[in-house]
């Protein structure tokens, strides 16, 4: 549903774990690196998350966005781990702290955006093996309230996938801590797709007609209204997975691999 309202957030790498397990999470910030220290940035970045973040519920990835208002921006993200794990020290504690303020932030802009996304799993599939190497990230404004509602629409949309694109890798995701800071798009939810060649965008979209083959004749247009009545607005990035600045190969196994 790339092209019309299901193509996507966020993201990420990651091990898979069992559903009876805590809620997971993702610790993510967006890092806008200084036009003139693009070299510097990702050199410190590199080095950072190859000592400090290959292990574990540690264990962090790179993604370098290439389009849309947060362009050329890099997304930085940890995990995933439980709540819990947020209690201990940052690896190596303050050796952590002080490389990272030494050899990463003065190369920034200091206009950092920080999420927790919550990974829901039992809704995702990850039913084969993959590295990770371009995803499409689509991010959802959900209407105050009408999460419920939101959900019920997601749950068709779920059952398209599994019916007629059963092949197709994604990740569901939740911002547990939503902030209301007047920006004008909130990214309440995230559903992400990943493949390795640019090629599939230009392939046909054929969501509408798998829609109404699972749900009926006139379904998609219904669709459609409800979908508008519970969000505000969605947005959706392409983002590339960067091996040479991450703390991990970008390897996953299926889930029931785990």
């Amino acid at each position: 549903m790339k092209k019309v309202v299901l193509s996507i957030l966020f993201c990420l790498p990651f091990a898979l774990f069992a559903q009876e397990t805590p809620d997971l999470v993702f610790s993510q910030v967006m890092l806008t690196p200084k036009p003139d220290k693009i070299v510097e940035f990702e050199a410190g970045l590199s080095a950072h998350n190859k000592k400090f973040h290959s292990q574990e519920a540690q264990q962090a990835n790179v993604y370098w966005i290439a389009n849309g208002k947060n362009s050329g921006k890099y997304i930085w993200s940890a995990g995933p781990m439980p709540w819990a794990a947020m209690d201990a020290d940052h690896p190596a504690g303050a050796e952590h702290d002080g490389d990272w303020n030494k050899n990463i932030a003065p190369f920034t802009k200091g206009n950092d955006e920080a999420f927790f996304f919550r990974a829901d799993l039992a809704n995702s599939n990850f039913s084969k093996d993959f590295t990770i190497k371009n995803m499409s990230v689509f991010m959802i404004d959900v209407k105050r309230f009408k999460n419920m509602e939101f959900m019920a629409e997601l749950e068709k949309v779920r059952k398209v996938y599994a019916e007629k694109m059963p092949e197709k890798i994604f990740g569901i995701y939740h911002n547990s801590m939503p902030v209301n800071d007047d920006r004008k798009f909130q990214r309440d939810f995230g559903w992400v797709e990943f493949f390795d060649s640019m090629s599939v965008m230009n392939e046909d979209d054929k969501f509408p007609q798998y829609f109404e083959e699972v749900h009926g004749e006139g379904s998609f247009t219904k669709f459609l209204e409800t979908f508008s009545e519970v969000t505000n607005a969605d947005m959706t990035e392409l983002w590339t997975f960067r091996a040479d600045l991450s703390g991990t190969d970008g390897k996953i196994l299926a889930a029931e691999r785990q």
